[in-house]
């Protein structure tokens, strides 16, 4: 047992409470030598100790952080602007895809008729009025407003053409991004309305994971901070950055912020990833975070 400066024995709570005092935490050993001691008085003070190593170990701070949170996916629609039936998939649900990878096409039969009709259109008012500027080199020849006329209408079957490429490509559509294909929503032969995805995209680059920080530990983690992320099954961490902390709690209602009420608010975090990484991580799954401090 301890003794004050005073000479007095000193029971475990007034050890504790001068060692957590002072600022100079017990060690392993002084706990160690003290279990024994009580013990010798007997077994009904084993509870003391018991509460006494809890006691201590409050007393100590821990330099790293650790939260809980899950595995966030923000997705990428791939639709067209024109409606059609589905007339071919070129992927499923699972594949890795490249950017500028056909993913699917509708039909485009009228696209195409309409296509080749422009084109068709656009070479004749060229030669037309290819034609009207040879005739203005001879006076008399052609007047200035059949010169006009044909370029006007050259200019115009430009448009048309342009129009009808944009319709047709819109019938094809390719990956925007690389990712992964993680849900397509029609079948072949099924009518897609103009707008609606055919196809889900989820790239590694927009993988992250969010955690929640409780008040009293938020001010000790600052964007950039490295940030390690442990999953169910998986031995090591992956390694991430922290990104962005939400300036706004979550889960507390605005009520006056007692010190009661100040330890149940937690704080919003983002965790990137490197795109390899990421790639090993599914939306929706559970993880824990650690910062280091």
């Amino acid at each position: 047992m301890g003794s004050s400066p005073h000479g007095e024995e000193l029971g475990p709570t007034v050890i504790v409470e001068q060692a957590c005092a002072s600022g100079s935490p017990m060690t392993t050993a002084r706990v160690t030598t003290l279990s024994v001691s009580i013990t010798r008085k007997g077994l009904c003070r084993i509870s003391v100790t018991i509460a006494l190593v809890g006691f201590l170990t409050s007393c100590g701070h821990s330099d790293r952080i650790r939260v809980q949170g899950y595995v966030e996916g923000e997705f990428v629609y791939v639709s067209s602007q024109l409606a059609g039936p589905l007339q071919g998939l070129n992927v499923q649900r699972g594949m890795q895809v490249q950017a500028g990878a056909p993913l699917f096409e509708l039909d485009s039969t009228v696209e195409k008729d309409a296509l080749d009709l422009a084109k068709a259109s656009l070479t004749f008012s060229e030669k037309d009025f290819e034609r009207q500027q040879q005739l203005s080199l001879d006076p008399g020849s052609a007047s200035v407003r059949d010169l006009q006329l044909s370029r006007s209408a050259r200019d115009q079957d430009n448009q048309r053409l342009a129009s009808a490429q944009w319709n047709y490509t819109q019938k094809f559509q390719s990956a925007p991004q690389a990712g992964l294909v993680f849900d397509t929503l029609y079948r072949v032969g099924e009518w897609v309305d103009a707008g609606h995805p055919v196809v889900v995209l989820l790239p590694p680059s927009d993988i992250e994971v969010r955690a929640f920080v409780p008040e009293t530990q938020i001010g000790l983690i600052h964007p950039g901070d490295p940030a390690q992320v442990y999953v169910d099954g998986v031995s090591e961490p992956f390694k991430g950055t922290l990104r962005y902390i939400f300036p706004q709690s979550e889960y507390t209602p605005p009520v006056i912020y007692s010190q009661e009420s100040r330890s149940k608010l937690v704080f919003m975090v983002e965790i990137d990833f490197d795109p390899e990484t990421a790639a090993k991580l599914n939306p929706g799954q559970p993880v824990d975070v650690e910062f280091s401090r």
